[in-house]
């Protein structure tokens, strides 16, 4: 072979070896997307092992969403605070800053991302950097690069080094032509935004690069988050969100959506709590690589009745922008999610009532009821 490519074929061989816990072969090997390492054609990767007294090592890509930066604050008081890495292609604000390590990381570079994985010893990785989706379909170009192009460097490198990797999926992989109420884990999905589709694509992947290469994939279809310390970041169910920051604020809102609009809904704790406990579950539990969870499903209008109940004057009209509603109307209305309850036990602690007492608590209600008395 041409000299560049012996010096490459050699390096990744060397690269491969027993030092970074990773096994060699002397079979014919091919190269994984942007990688310019070979892989053996067979290789079945796995998990890298660590005992049941020592930590995972964590990496979270696209760290400064909406759920990153709870995520790495959920997972540090699990693991440890230096044991969970925060990454983004932007500057994080002081106070996350100080909060663990948090470093740069640009998942459309494989060079740097891989660099991140052996520098630091990651043995799990969860992949949030993605466009959602109303502002995927804003701009289709960036979001194709980032949802489709981004998760490819993420897979060739969680195989490389035998990363136990998370992707989150969404309701929004679902379309109008699938079963509504409620959608099961194993349907028709036909969605409908570039979002949705780079979801399915990302679902598809996961499963085959675990069948073909052993990959510890892991994936769960999310309904709306719901957070009360994060801004909205461009999803159609951004409404349950930014809801209380005006109901908060000046004690009325304006909805995008219909008002008879119903979509599966979750507060982001129970979020959380289920990323780790399909993490953790065993391997053998798990009969699938995706699975649905849900928590509650319910409309604007019945969102908003239960804000009045904590503050009273608050008032809500309807401005409906067409185009999300047009994404919302091919979403389930709710997810069947039976297969996580049996397989590993998913439960949700979080309704709509104890949702909106949780976020207008979260937000001083109870301050801005008595100024208004």
């Amino acid at each position: 072979m041409p000299a560049v490519r012996m010096l490459q074929h050699v390096v990744g061989q060397l690269l491969l070896g027993p030092g970074c816990g990773c096994r060699t072969s002397a079979l014919p090997a091919r190269s994984l997307g942007a990688s310019p390492w070979q892989i053996p054609a067979n290789a079945n990767f796995h998990s890298a092992s660590f005992s049941e007294t020592d930590q995972p090592r964590v990496l979270i890509t696209g760290g400064l969403g909406q759920l990153g930066v709870g995520l790495a604050n959920f997972l540090r008081k699990r693991f440890g605070k230096d044991n969970v890495i925060l990454s983004d292609i932007r500057k994080p604000p002081d106070h996350i800053f100080q909060s663990g390590p948090c470093i740069y990381s640009d998942i459309l570079d494989y060079k740097n991302l891989r660099e991140i994985v052996v520098n630091n010893g990651i043995t799990w990785l969860f992949h949030y950097s993605a466009l959602l989706s109303a502002v995927g379909e804003a701009n289709v170009s960036l979001a194709k690069a980032v949802n489709i192009t981004g998760l490819h460097n993420v897979l060739d490198v969680a195989v490389e080094h035998g990363l136990r990797l998370f992707v989150p999926s969404t309701i929004g992989a679902f379309g109008p032509t699938s079963p509504q109420d409620p959608t099961p884990d194993l349907c028709v999905q036909r969605p409908r935004t570039i979002y949705g589709v780079s979801k399915v694509h990302a679902e598809l992947m996961g499963e085959y690069y675990h069948y073909r290469y052993g990959l510890d994939f892991r994936c769960l279809r999310y309904p709306g988050i719901i957070s009360a310390d994060s801004q909205p970041g461009g999803g159609t169910t951004d409404y349950a969100v930014q809801i209380f920051h005006d109901a908060v604020k000046n004690g009325k809102f304006e909805c995008n959506l219909k008002p008879s609009t119903r979509l599966p809904m979750m507060y982001i704790d129970d979020c959380l709590r289920a990323t780790l406990e399909v993490m953790e579950a065993p391997a053998e539990s798990l009969s699938m690589r995706t699975y649905n969870i849900n928590a509650m499903s319910f409309t604007p209008e019945e969102l908003a009745q239960e804000v009045h109940k904590h503050i009273p004057e608050f008032q809500i009209t309807y401005n409906v922008d067409s185009a999300r509603q047009a994404i919302a109307d091919g979403w389930p209305v709710s997810l069947d999610d039976s297969n996580a309850r049996k397989d590993w036990k998913w439960k949700h602690d979080f309704d709509l009532p104890e949702l909106v007492t949780t976020m207008l608590n979260f937000h001083g209600s109870d301050t801005r009821i008595a100024q208004a008395n």
